[in-house]
C-alpha cells in the first residue's frame, strides 16, 4: 500500500463553491464542512432552520400543480438532458466529488456513471409506467376499469455524505417524473455536490422552484421535514431509519428507508479463485468502504480458504493509496474523522480481544489526514465490534465455513440483509444457495454492482437494512398514489325489478361458476 505522489489542491476554486452556495437561502449558523484530503474549508453553507423548511415546503408546494398538470413525455425529456448534462459536465462532477468525500477519482466516477444510468433508464420508461393502464372488470364487457396515477404532492428526501450525487439522483429525479416537487435535505459535507445536481437538472429545463435544497442539523430539519412531507425517501443509518419512519408512521406517508448493512461474500470450492479475490478487492474497498452495499464480511470454504486469503491479500496490499485528483489511486480517504475513529475503534477493539491482523491496520497521515489502510482481519469473534456493527470503512473480515449450510447460516447471523454476492462456476449452485440468504439483492460472481446497476430491478433490503425499494418500477410509483376508475355499463350487481333477493344470488353464482368454466376474472 505504497501512497502514491500528487499534486493536492488546497480548496476548490472559490467561485464554484460560492456559487453553489447561493442557491442556499438559509437564516441559521453559517456552516464550514472541510475537504478530508486537506481539512481545507470547502464551501461556506447558510445553514437551515425548521423556519426554513417550512418556506421551501411554501415554495414547493406552490410550484407543484402546474408541473403535475405537464405531460409526463415533458418531464421525462427534462431527464433525458439531465443524462446528457451529467456525461458531459462529468470532470466538474468529479471535482467535487473528491472535494467533498476524499474518494478516489474512478469510485467518483461510478456515480457520475450511476446518476446517468437513473436518468436514462427513468426517461424511457416514465411516461408508460405513469400511463392510465386498463384493468380487468368484474364482468367482461359489462365493466370497464382504469388505474390512474397521482403524484404525491411534495416529497422530502434525505440523502448522506456517502455518494451524495448518484443518491440525490436515484431519489430526486424519478420523484420530479412522477409530477411531484422535492424538499431535500442534503448532507452538510457533501452540499456542494448535491446543489451542482440541482443546478444541471435546471439547466435541462426543471422548473427551480421545484427542487428545493435545505441543510442543516438533522435532529432539528427532520422532524420539519416530516410533518409537511407527502413522501418520504432516505438513506442513512438503522437508527436515523427507526426515527424517521416511526415520524411517517404517524402521519401515515409512505416511505422508502435505505439503511446499514454487514453485506457477506461467499466463496464456494468451485470459485474461480483469482476472478473472486479481484471482486472481493472491489467489493470491499470501494470508495474505502464506505458503502452500505460494500462487503465487510468473506466466508470462504474452507478447502480453497488459504490459497484464496493469499490471492486476496495479495491484490489488497498492492491497492495505491492517494489524494491526487487523477485516475493513479486505487482508494481515497475516509470523509471524516468520525468515520476514521470508528474504523480505528472496531479494529483496535479486535484486535485487543484475540482478532488477527492479515493486512492494513493503520492510519496513514503522511498521505492524508484521513486516510486508513484497507484492513483485513481473522479469529473475529461475536463479542468483537467489528463482528456485529457495520462499519463502513475499509475494514473486512475474512473466516472459513466447513459446508454451506454453514456458509448460509454464518452469512444469516446479522440483524442487517442488504445484499450478499455469492462466487462459484456453478451459476445454479450459487443462486440456490443465494435465495437462501435473508438479503434484498444476491449478486453471482459480483460484488455488488450487478444487482444496484440493473436499473430494471427493484434495489432495497429486508430485516434492519430498510423497507421499500428505489429502481424500477416500483422507484417510481412509490411517488404516486393509486386511484381505480370503474364504470358499470348496465346495473348487474342488485337484483332486477320482479326478481327476488334469492333468485339474484343463484343467477350470480350460475354467472361465478360459468366464469371459472371459461377461465375468465
Amino acid at each position: 500500500m505504497t501512497p502514491l505522489t500528487s499534486q493536492v489542491r488546497s480548496a476548490p476554486p472559490v467561485g464554484t463553491a460560492a456559487r453553489l452556495a447561493a442557491q442556499l437561502s438559509g437564516s441559521g449558523p453559517e456552516l464550514r464542512p472541510r475537504a478530508p484530503f486537506t481539512l481545507d474549508v470547502i464551501a461556506r453553507l447558510p445553514g437551515s432552520t425548521a423556519a426554513d423548511v417550512a418556506r421551501a415546503f411554501e415554495r414547493a408546494r406552490a410550484a407543484q400543480p402546474d408541473w403535475a398538470a405537464r405531460p409526463a413525455t415533458h418531464r421525462a425529456r427534462i431527464a433525458g438532458r439531465l443524462h446528457g448534462l451529467l456525461l458531459d459536465r462529468r470532470h466538474e462532477a468529479l471535482d467535487l466529488l473528491q472535494w467533498e468525500t476524499g474518494k478516489a477519482r474512478l469510485h467518483a466516477f461510478d456515480e457520475v456513471i450511476d446518476a446517468a444510468g437513473v436518468c436514462r433508464y427513468y426517461a424511457r420508461r416514465a411516461p408508460g409506467l405513469l400511463a392510465p393502464r386498463r384493468r380487468a372488470g368484474i364482468l367482461p364487457l359489462l365493466t370497464s376499469v382504469r388505474e390512474l396515477r397521482h403524484p404525491k404532492g411534495v416529497v422530502a428526501v434525505i440523502t448522506p455524505w456517502n455518494y451524495p450525487l448518484s443518491l440525490t439522483v436515484t431519489d430526486v429525479v424519478p420523484a420530479l417524473l412522477a409530477g411531484n416537487a422535492v424538499v431535500q435535505k442534503a448532507d452538510t459535507q457533501t452540499a456542494c455536490t448535491t446543489l451542482w445536481a440541482r443546478e444541471q437538472c435546471v439547466r435541462a429545463g426543471l422548473p427551480a422552484e421545484l427542487w428545493q435544497i435545505v441543510v442543516g442539523e438533522p435532529a432539528e430539519l427532520g422532524p420539519a421535514l416530516l410533518t409537511r412531507a407527502n413522501h418520504l425517501a432516505f438513506t442513512g443509518s438503522t437508527a436515523a431509519g427507526r426515527t424517521l419512519g416511526g415520524l411517517a408512521a404517524e402521519r401515515l406517508i409512505g416511505c422508502m428507508l435505505e439503511l446499514g448493512g454487514k453485506n457477506p461474500l461467499l466463496v464456494l470450492a468451485d470459485a474461480d479463485l483469482d476472478r473472486a479475490a479481484a471482486g472481493a478487492v472491489r467489493a470491499c474497498f470501494s470508495s474505502a468502504g464506505q458503502l452500505c452495499m460494500s462487503a465487510e464480511r468473506i466466508l470462504v470454504d474452507q478447502r480453497v480458504h488459504d490459497r484464496f486469503v493469499a490471492r486476496f491479500l495479495g491484490r489488497v496490499a498492492a491497492l495505491r493509496l492517494s489524494a491526487g485528483f487523477d485516475f493513479g489511486a486505487d482508494l481515497g480517504s475516509l470523509t471524516s474523522r468520525r468515520q476514521l475513529d470508528r474504523v480505528h475503534t472496531h479494529v483496535t477493539d479486535a484486535l485487543a480481544q484475540g482478532a488477527r491482523l492479515l493486512c492494513g491496520g493503520r492510519e496513514r497521515p503522511d498521505i492524508g489526514p484521513l486516510f486508513y489502510e484497507p484492513t483485513v482481519l481473522a479469529g473475529v469473534t461475536p463479542e468483537m465490534a467489528v463482528h456485529r456493527e457495520e462499519t463502513f470503512g475499509p475494514v473486512v473480515c475474512v473466516r472459513a465455513f466447513r459446508d454451506e449450510e454453514e456458509a448460509v447460516a454464518l452469512a444469516n447471523d446479522s440483524p442487517y440483509g442488504l445484499n450478499a454476492s455469492v462466487w462459484s462456476r456453478s451459476p445454479a449452485r450459487a443462486h440456490a444457495l443465494g435465495t437462501r440468504l435473508r438479503v434484498g439483492a444476491v449478486n453471482v460472481n459480483e460484488g455488488f454492482r450487478a444487482a444496484y446497476v440493473s436499473y430494471d430491478a427493484p434495489s432495497g433490503g429486508r430485516q434492519e437494512s430498510g423497507i421499500g425499494h428505489r429502481h424500477g418500477a416500483t422507484g417510481l410509483l412509490q411517488y404516486t398514489d393509486c386511484q381505480v376508475v370503474a364504470r358499470a355499463r348496465t346495473n348487474v350487481f342488485d337484483p332486477r325489478p320482479g326478481t327476488g333477493a334469492e333468485r339474484h344470488t343463484e343467477l350470480l353464482t350460475t354467472l361465478a361458476r360459468t366464469m371459472t368454466r371459461l377461465g375468465l376474472g
